[in-house]
């Protein structure tokens, strides 16, 4: 009798071992061959304009992560155009292979016909390396030994050359009809390289007659650790843009994010929350990203995402 009941778990533990394995395999491949190419366009209003302004419709892209031969993230971002944004703002990590500079700019040629602003991320600098994702739960990842260099400089260049202003560790402006948008932004927070300048002077603009525009002031980096949302709300932000979290890539259905790859709270590792800091709170939109590394091609519970965000004056 002992052995028939002994035998009878040992099937059920092989059985529950089995149907577990199974649906690990399950999730994994949905994971990495579905969901990872759900390509979606989440749409937020956040309402931090002058009082009186018109909308202004910002697509923001992050973490494309692109390696050649990915021809459907091509065509879907070339199909953003559509949205007909007012200003695009991209929060880096374009690359993830060192050949995928001609792809990425020809899946974004579209999008850069409209203004635009961009900050770097760590895959723009340096190619993703092979390493065990157990190591995110032990803090934010790091560079075990010299990384691959990735050829960023043709691609801010090609930005830059369709009008797209360079936010590395500085301030700038960009007038728009009644409105002037007065920016910050910083280097790659995860690579210790930002340096917060601040925004530009109130009242000084590069369009002649335009100097009492009203001015929305925007933060962007890429990797939004504590120390620099703290930096861009003491200094007067009235939206922050980031991305690098990737959503926590593989979440929890119904509790989300285990981790967050900075020390941001994993509840704010995706989505528009709001950051406080020095008796102010600011809307704070963390981009779940397009892409993922080319190591680590999947996503669950989390799915691939651009961010389009209605800003709207205060008093609508």
């Amino acid at each position: 009798m002992a052995d028939s009941t002994l035998t009878s778990v040992v099937r059920k533990a092989a059985w529950l071992a089995g149907g577990l394995a199974g649906t690990g395999a399950a999730a994994f491949a949905y994971g990495s061959l579905i969901e990872r190419n759900l390509f979606g366009v989440r749409e937020e209003t956040v309402r931090v304009l002058p009082t009186g302004s018109a909308p202004l419709r910002v697509l923001h892209l992050s973490d494309i992560h692109f390696v050649p031969g990915q021809e459907r993230k091509v065509r879907w971002l070339q199909g953003l155009a559509e949205l007909e944004p007012d200003l695009v703002v991209n929060t880096g990590d374009n690359l993830s292979h060192p050949q995928a500079v001609p792809a990425v700019l020809e899946a974004l040629k579209p999008v850069m016909r409209f203004p635009g602003v961009f900050v770097p991320g760590s895959n723009d600098y340096y190619a993703p390396v092979l390493k065990n994702p157990f190591t995110y739960f032990t803090g934010p990842s790091k560079h075990r030994r010299e990384p691959e260099k990735l050829p960023w400089g043709s691609l801010f260049d090609s930005f830059q050359d369709a009008g797209w202003q360079n936010l590395t560790n500085t301030s700038s402006v960009m007038d728009l009809p009644g409105l002037r948008l007065n920016f910050s932004g910083v280097d790659d927070p995860h690579l210790g390289r930002d340096k917060y300048q601040g925004f530009a002077p109130s009242g000084v603009s590069p369009s002649p007659g335009n100097n009492a525009a009203p001015e929305v002031k925007i933060g962007v980096a890429h990797a939004p650790y504590q120390r620099v949302l703290n930096e861009f709300t003491g200094g007067g932000a009235e939206i922050i843009l980031a991305g690098h979290t990737h959503g926590g890539q593989v979440c929890i259905p119904g509790y989300g994010a285990l981790v967050s790859n900075c020390d941001l709270p994993t509840w704010q590792a995706r989505g528009l929350t709001s950051w406080a800091h020095a008796g102010r709170r600011v809307p704070l939109n963390v981009s779940a990203g397009i892409g993922t590394s080319r190591y680590a091609p999947v996503r669950f519970a989390c799915r691939p995402e651009a961010v389009l965000l209605t800003l709207t004056a205060r008093d609508t």
